[in-house]
């Protein structure tokens, strides 16, 4: 593969992390690559009249999009083409009580962990705000993405001579000790009003017309290459928003193969356990292939053979075997860096990959002419989860979960390769461009 192409495609997904520092900028950045690509959207509210050739896209909670194209051949008997992955990624949320005072004049912002953070990374860092916020606007209700991105606030470390056993004891109190430093107080100004006086100031958004927010700290220094080539990538949110450019770049690539029914989805609440309306283990995605079937035309039987002709991939960051401590891994399953995308397996269904599903990618990737690499945990490490449980139990729907390697998972910043980046977007479109499993 030409390495400037590579580096190319890295360098735009790198922007989109750069620009989704949430996942409703992720959705919101998503809906402008579809738009650009002529995809039209779709409401939930709204019926919907759908044309072969068409392309589509719908979204939820703006922090969750599932985009479509319509194919011309029979739906029942080729089914759907799914890639799903997910928006969100571990953070920091700042609660409802926003800010604290202390004694001492200190502002703090009241904030809990959101997903399993690597919570020693946030330390020292310069950290930025980013969410949503609901306003009222002509008696009704209004959303409004917001982002600071300038560095407001830090969670400065303890000194060494405070805590002689910080390198030895990395233990750290979720309430009491992750609470960032926002500013210093004000005469004059309550408490409730710093967070608000900072939204306000930097957006626009009068506080009054202030119903609530959904808010969220991330790191504000951007994503970059690094290696002595600039062979690496080191980004926040590599996990997961990598898959999901890749997974849009896919399909909007692949509409001048043959047209089918390709199906990207992107769900929020994975970190937590997906359990959501806009979370994988949400009828969101079951709902929207049999609204699509049936605004097709389809009968119930047909839509019931369209979904056991379907395919799916599960598309998730994986664990590449870390440089020093090479003992967590299996002995034989050992993905590295820009080795390819990871096939996942596992005994226990954390992961959804069978024999067949592995196929289908593995001949993807074939074709695409990309390597790839196969990932088990060890016996005695019980591993993470994907969404692809929940897509393959919620649609009957078999599914392979993969993802690119990466290092520090859910860290602040995560490292990842150029080549598996691209590598991935390269499976992608050759399974939506096949013609048969």
């Amino acid at each position: 593969m030409d390495k400037s192409t590579q580096h190319k495609f890295s360098e735009n997904m790198l922007q989109y992390l750069n620009d989704s520092p949430t996942a409703y900028h992720a959705v919101e950045n998503a809906i402008g690559m579809l738009k650009s690509h002529a995809f039209q959207e779709l409401k939930e509210t709204e019926q919907w009249s759908l044309q072969a050739d068409g392309k589509y896209f719908v979204v939820k909670n703006h922090s969750c999009i599932i985009a479509f194209t319509v194919g011309d051949g029979d739906l029942a008997q080729e089914g759907f083409r799914i890639i799903g992955a997910h928006t969100d990624s571990p953070s920091l949320k700042i609660k409802p009580g926003a800010c604290m005072v202390t004694p001492d004049g200190y502002v703090k912002l009241n904030v809990e962990v959101y997903g399993g953070a690597i919570l020693s990374a946030w330390f020292d860092r310069p950290l930025a705000v980013a969410g949503r916020v609901i306003v009222e606007q002509d008696g009704r209700l209004a959303e409004r993405l917001v982002r600071i991105d300038k560095p407001v606030c830090v969670i400065p470390n303890l000194c060494i001579h405070f805590n002689k056993e910080c390198n030895t004891n990395c233990g750290y109190n979720k309430q009491t000790d992750i609470l960032p430093l926002l500013s210093m107080k004000e005469e004059g100004v309550e408490k409730g009003d710093y967070l608000l006086n900072l939204i306000q100031s930097e957006t626009g958004i009068e506080k009054p017309a202030i119903l609530d927010y959904e808010l969220f700290l991330y790191e504000y220094q951007k994503g970059i290459f690094m290696g002595p080539d600039e062979e690496f990538t080191s980004a926040s949110r590599i996990d997961n928003l990598c898959m999901v450019y890749a997974g849009l770049s896919a399909l909007m690539e692949s509409e001048d193969g043959r047209s089918k029914f390709k199906v990207f989805a992107a769900f929020d609440h994975e970190e937590v356990g997906s359990a959501t309306a806009q979370g994988a283990h949400s009828g969101f995605l079951p709902h929207t292939l049999e609204r699509i079937s049936k605004n097709l035309g389809l009968t119930d039987d047909a839509c019931f053979q369209a979904i056991a002709n379907s395919t799916s991939i599960s598309a998730d960051a994986a664990h590449a075997v870390h440089p020093n401590y090479s003992d967590k891994h299996d002995p034989e399953n050992r993905p590295v860096l820009g080795g390819g995308p990871v096939i996942k397996y596992s005994a226990s269904q954390r992961y959804s990959t069978n024999a067949f599903s592995a196929a289908y990618f593995m001949e993807a990737c074939r074709r695409a002419q990309v390597p790839y690499q196969k990932y088990v945990n060890r016996n005695d490490i019980v591993g993470g989860s994907t969404i692809g449980p929940a897509l393959s139990s919620l649609t009957t729907i078999p599914t392979v979960d993969i993802g690119t390697p990466v290092l520090a998972m859910h860290s602040i910043r995560e490292l990842g390769a150029v080549a598996d980046n691209f590598y991935a977007k390269e499976a992608f479109r050759a399974y939506y461009e096949d013609g048969e499993s």
